[in-house]
């Protein structure tokens, strides 16, 4: 996830939004669904780049959650972080069996939750278990995802798009304005919950662009995926 991803996807939703289709699937390729933000990206350009960012992610995310109609994640592999988050944000989540892993290492990369994901998140699972799962900043495989509600179901990898089109024609089928009105009664909550965290969301902003963050992520991604 990087600026120029978030905005071409912020640009898609909205064309579909618009477009005579009954509900939309989202999906990745290869072995990924989404690794989330370009770390990479975010330690070259800098913190003048994550300032602009960060509303980009926010945007995306908020008009995912906030998509009228059907919107379901084909979880065709890892999705970690801020792809863990996009997946959360849809309303049926679907993961492929497999090797991927799914969950939310944000503390452990070292940056805090800016708000809206951290409620997208507290919205789909336990309130317990959704607590440990940020705190430890364990990813987990398929099985696991489904007992902690981080998916809503899993299927074999060659059924997955037939299973995640399956799924999109039955939500569609139902009445769009019906449907609407339900789900904006699901995301107003957490958009309020969201919107009373303000203060601590600009805290949290403010601590994305310290030093000591981009120190943190650099020697995380030194620690598990190497020097690019």
């Amino acid at each position: 996830m990087d600026i120029e991803l978030g905005e071409a996807f912020i640009a898609e939703l909205k064309d579909a939004a618009e477009a005579p289709v009954r509900a939309v699937v989202i999906t990745g390729t290869g072995s990924s669904f989404s690794a989330g933000v370009d770390l990479f990206r975010l330690i070259k350009d800098g913190p003048d780049y994550g300032q602009r960012f960060l509303p980009v992610l926010d945007t995306m995310l908020r008009d995912t959650l906030t998509f009228p109609k059907p919107l379901i994640a084909a979880v065709n592999g890892h999705a970690i972080a801020g792809g863990c988050i996009l997946a959360a944000a849809c309303d049926r989540r679907i993961m492929a069996d497999g090797n991927g892993r799914i969950g939310v290492p944000e503390l452990v990369v070292g940056v805090p939750f800016p708000a809206l994901p951290l409620q997208i998140m507290a919205a789909r699972m336990p309130d317990a278990a959704f607590r440990q799962l940020v705190m430890s900043g364990r990813t987990v495989l398929v099985d696991e995802a489904l007992t902690l509600g981080l998916i809503d179901e899993k299927c074999a990898a060659d059924f997955l798009l037939e299973r995640a089109l399956a799924a999109a024609n039955q939500l569609g089928a139902i009445p769009a304005g019906a449907f609407a009105l339900t789900k904006e009664a699901f995301t107003t909550l957490i958009l309020d919950r969201t919107a009373c965290l303000s203060d601590l969301n600009a805290r949290v902003a403010h601590a994305w662009m310290q030093p000591q963050t981009y120190d943190t992520i650099r020697a995380y991604l030194d620690r598990t995926v190497g020097k690019k």
